[in-house]
């Protein structure tokens, strides 16, 4: 059953590099840039389309052999719920979140969160799967889990999460030979600057795009 649902996707729907790129990988592209556009607008669309996003990618990832990056998307479907939640009824008294700034006890947890998770992923990856990038795979999964987390709860900061994870991805997915997935990750590079500018200046405001 899912490989008859991996199989159309995997299918290749132009040639870029001298490698196929296949109709998962541009439909990956075109919900991915559309749902950061999204979060920078603080756009309630953007969860369900992430959603989408996440699963899709996650197909990508299984064929690829990232195993990290292909169960963190699991994470991912929780995790847009939750964040969908959360900027509906996260802010006091079940109000809408409003951007903030995050704390030193939260960059705290986020710091022990990305050692930690990082080092089991790490161990997991390197005695269980035959991925052949363990540590960047472990680590770019715990920096985005944090980055997502960070965006659920409307942490301004958490774009500066986004631009490191980032800034590793474009030069693995190239490694991968998924070119397509690299460029999406460029333009994502952009649209966190674009984001960071835009939630640093919504600070205290608790503006909230209406879906």
């Amino acid at each position: 059953m899912l490989h008859q649902l991996i199989e159309p996707l995997l299918e290749p729907a132009f040639t870029l590099g001298g490698t196929p790129t296949s109709w998962g990988e541009v439909l990956g592209f075109t919900t991915g840039a559309l749902c950061v556009w999204l979060v920078v607008r603080q756009h309630l669309w953007n969860w369900p389309i992430g959603i989408l996003n996440v699963i899709l990618l996650g197909l990508i990832f299984l064929d690829s052999g990232l195993y990290a990056d292909a169960s963190l998307q699991v994470v991912y479907v929780v995790l847009n719920a939750y964040g969908w939640w959360a900027w509906v009824y996260g802010g006091e008294g079940r109000t809408a979140e409003v951007v903030r700034r995050t704390s030193r006890v939260e960059w705290g947890w986020i710091a022990a969160g990305l050692a930690g998770s990082t080092a089991v992923m790490y161990l997991v990856l390197t005695t269980w799967t035959e991925s052949t990038v363990p540590f960047w795979d472990a680590v770019t999964t715990a920096i985005s889990l944090a980055a997502t987390y960070g965006q659920c709860r409307k942490l301004a900061e958490s774009w500066w999460l986004w631009i490191l994870a980032d800034l590793v991805y474009i030069p693995l997915y190239a490694h991968k030979e998924l070119y397509l997935t690299s460029a999406l990750y460029l333009v994502f590079l952009a649209l966190c600057v674009a984001g960071l500018r835009a939630w640093r200046a919504e600070l205290g405001q608790g503006r909230l795009v209406a879906a």
